[in-house]
């Protein structure tokens, strides 16, 4: 997670957080280090950073500028916007009030466990 100003493109943090991507367990051998996959919306629609996936291993299935609705990402796209509804639920989260990148990343930390625990109660 990285955190930046309200006014920069969410395409220029794409790389250094897929370099941020810690090894992946689960089938015995080596961890992967990347994904394979790397779904995104349209506001990664770029030749760049289409190529730049590329060499790194990982398939980019980006939703096309100027093309129609519908290309099936939205089944994944609703898991990302009803967490970031979760988090909105915190109005400390809503609107950054806080001047220090510190205490922000520390009120996102508890909404993440206050969530975490709501579901956890619900399973048991």
């Amino acid at each position: 997670m990285s955190l930046t100003g309200g006014n920069r493109n969410d395409v220029t943090q794409l790389l250094p957080l897929l370099d941020k991507v810690p090894p992946v367990a689960g089938v015995v051998g080596r961890p992967r280090r990347r994904p394979d996959m790397l779904f995104a919306d349209r506001g990664y629609d770029h030749d760049k950073y289409r190529r730049l996936l590329w060499e790194r291993g990982i398939r980019p299935v980006v939703a096309e500028r100027g093309q129609p609705h519908g290309s099936g990402l939205g089944i994944f796209r609703r898991v990302v916007e009803r967490t970031i509804s979760w988090l909105h639920g915190f109005r400390r989260l809503r609107i950054r009030w806080e001047r220090r990148d510190d205490i922000h990343e520390a009120f996102l930390g508890l909404a993440t466990c206050l969530i975490t625990h709501r579901h956890v109660q619900r399973l048991c």
